[in-house]
């Protein structure tokens, strides 16, 4: 004989609120999708004239990254300063390395923009002190080479008249979305060669427009004294590059690693050092600091710093780990 089950309308209710979690697995307990997020990793000076070029030129360019490679692809893009132009003009500095005159006068063949792009230095800041050396003929040349190992670029000086189509977006800031995060890198050159206010008054122009655009605006900055602590007048610029709407504020320039600070939550890093370059005379211009910020959302959500040294066969490594020479050339 067949049993017939009846529910009143109560029990009917109850029973379908046990079995829709069972039926829809976990439907009513979804969570919402994290934010996108992503890394970079920042740099300090980079040249690659003088003794580097002779190490390029002899044993390769992969050579000066050879030990520090691993640790440029724990990001998913690095960003230094390119402390010279790049150009088919002979190097002065390397044929002339014991002439005071010459010897800071800087030109890096074109071979070295697609090793930037190998190892993962797919953004450089024109905007500082060298920039300049071969003249505006010199920045074209630069702007070329980069293009065509498609690698962006920002703080280039602005050409004259006629001379090159460029608009402030282009050598001021630099936006790129990377893994669905909207980054602004702004250049300040305290050497530029309008003079530091105007500089200063363009970056906070900048950084006003990607903070009202929802684009996290990053400061890169060239200024301060080479081989001493950051001084008064860039501490103040920093703050107000802060102030403007500046989420991560780096800085290169003085060869040395300098004080980092909080201000109003935004850490400001006066100074990254050097990253790959021939100063070796003390410990103090063959230490740097690499450092990799994870962007999400609208901030910056973890910063890590990474210890590095100038090896005198031309390297650069991680200081944590060994470093023996592999051919010194």
């Amino acid at each position: 004989m067949k049993r017939t089950i009846l529910l009143s309308g109560i029990g009917f209710l109850a029973l379908l609120a046990l079995l829709l979690p069972l039926s829809f697995g976990g439907f009513w307990t979804q969570k919402k999708a994290p934010a996108p997020s992503a890394s970079v990793i920042f740099g300090g000076d980079m040249l690659f004239d003088r003794y580097i070029r002779k190490v390029g030129e002899s044993v390769g360019w992969d050579y000066p990254f050879s030990c520090i490679d691993h640790a440029l692809s724990y990001a998913d893009m690095v960003v230094a300063n390119l402390e010279g132009p790049i150009t088919d003009n002979a190097s002065v500095a390397l044929m002339n390395d014991d002439r005071d005159d010459v010897n800071f006068i800087f030109t890096f063949p074109p071979a070295v923009a697609p090793y930037l792009a190998r190892h993962n230095i797919r953004l450089v800041s024109l905007g500082n002190n060298h920039t300049f050396n071969f003249g505006y003929d010199g920045i074209r040349q630069t702007l070329d080479n980069l293009d065509r190992a498609n690698i962006m670029y920002f703080g280039a000086p602005r050409f004259p008249a006629g001379l090159l189509e460029m608009d402030e977006s282009d050598y001021v800031m630099a936006t790129t979305s990377l893994k669905g995060v909207p980054l602004a890198f702004v250049a300040y050159n305290e050497f530029d060669p309008e003079g530091a206010t105007a500089s200063a008054a363009r970056a906070i122009v900048a950084l006003t427009e990607a903070k009202t655009s929802g684009v996290i605006p990053i400061l890169f900055a060239h200024w301060g004294d080479e081989y001493a602590p950051a001084p008064e007048r860039v501490k103040k610029l920093a703050r107000e590059f802060v102030d403007a709407g500046a989420k991560l504020v780096v800085g290169a320039h003085p060869h040395v690693v300098q004080e980092h600070e909080e201000y109003n939550g935004t850490l400001i890093y006066y100074s990254l050092g050097n990253f790959i370059f021939d100063q070796y005379w003390n410990d103090e211009v063959r230490n740097g600091l690499l450092l990799k910020a994870t962007f999400s959302g609208a901030r910056v959500t973890g910063v890590e710093e990474m210890s590095i040294v100038l090896q005198t066969d031309g390297r650069t490594c991680l200081s944590t780990l060994p470093s023996q020479p592999i051919t010194k050339p």
